[in-house]
């Protein structure tokens, strides 16, 4: 066998190991040498000893085990079966993933284990497309902004935006403007981009679902350390801890009245199926089963009269002893 042929050979090998052995499903040196048969690879059973040998010295775990049965098998992965369904899991749970990249998703995940154990996870999983996003440029979208991030330049796109018309909730064309990124975050089931519009001197937040048409510019971004509190490094972690981080209380239903500007806030933190109904011209009303808590109150607060709670009274109560307790603070 030709010095070409036999590395062709090992790599052949090497996919046998990972995707057709784990302990249940252990091959003997002939058995290997029909496997490579298969790929159009012909050899003798001596040879395979000395490429077993090889492979292990790459830091493949292959063990050679000689009860029920005599053979070879490959033991540690890089990713166990825990591991990847946790992967697995958490592409199921993304919101912002597609049905269709879902499902790719996961197939690419799968071959981090044996066929046999991928095949096992799969009558497992099951893909709820009714809440996935129906985007299916997020891919391109990530890569766009986190290589604007990376060179620290500006970017325009289009941001759609949803408005009440006619007691139906509608999105709109969307708008256009420029932003200075800073990074990408996972929260509360959605992917958003942390960044700045170049209007203003504050941080916002944009769902990745709702961009689109990314245009990479090139005019340097404004530094993070003009609009937040970040000056060596943006500190992304503690970004979503302040913004989204929730305290945990009694579980119960509220009915509240919002001002139409904050529509977007509204569904991005109660989800988009939230059923929403005209007040008036400028507010719209919602009920939500929350955990009624002192970050609700707080959540409440930060908007000021864009809410009042039309119910339970003893979350208007609440809101309203907070109030004084700042009050007197500054009497």
């Amino acid at each position: 066998m030709g010095k070409e042929l036999n590395k062709i050979k090992l790599l052949f090998l090497h996919d046998i190991f990972t995707r057709q052995t784990d302990k249940e499903h252990v091959y003997s040196a002939n058995e290997l040498c029909d496997l490579l048969s298969e790929y159009g690879i012909n050899c003798e059973r001596k040879s395979i000893y000395s490429d077993i040998e090889a492979l292990k010295e790459y830091g493949m775990d292959i063990v050679n085990v000689r009860s029920p049965k005599r053979g070879y098998y490959l033991n540690e992965r890089k990713f166990d079966v825990a591991e990847v369904r946790l992967l697995i899991d958490a592409v199921q749970a993304a919101k912002f993933i597609s049905s269709k990249k879902t499902k790719a998703l996961i197939y690419k995940i799968g071959n981090l284990l044996s066929e046999f154990q991928e095949e096992e996870l799969r009558e497992q999983i099951y893909v709820e497309s009714t809440f996935k996003s129906e985007k299916e440029d997020l891919y391109e979208i990530i890569k766009s902004l986190d290589d604007a991030i990376k060179k620290a330049k500006q970017v325009q796109i289009t941001y759609a935006k949803r408005k009440l018309e006619n007691r139906y909730l509608k999105k709109s064309e969307g708008k256009v403007f420029i932003i200075n990124p800073y990074s990408l975050l996972w929260s509360n089931d959605h992917y958003y981009l942390v960044c700045n519009n170049d209007k203003y001197n504050n941080l916002m937040h944009l769902r990745l679902d709702r961009i689109s048409q990314v245009k990479l510019l090139d005019s340097p971004s404004k530094h993070f350390s003009k609009v937040s509190k970040y000056t060596d490094k943006f500190d992304t972690a503690d970004y979503s801890n302040k913004i989204f981080n929730m305290f945990t209380g009694e579980s119960g239903e509220i009915e509240l009245c919002c001002d139409n500007r904050i529509i977007d806030d509204i569904l991005e933190k109660f989800g988009d199926e939230t059923p929403l109904k005209i007040f008036d011209e400028n507010h719209f009303v919602f009920k939500a089963d929350v955990e009624l808590s002192s970050g609700l109150i707080s959540w409440i607060m930060q908007y000021g009269a864009d809410i009042k709670v039309l119910s339970p009274k003893n979350l208007s109560d609440a809101l309203i002893e907070k109030t004084k307790e700042i009050l007197s603070v500054y009497e």
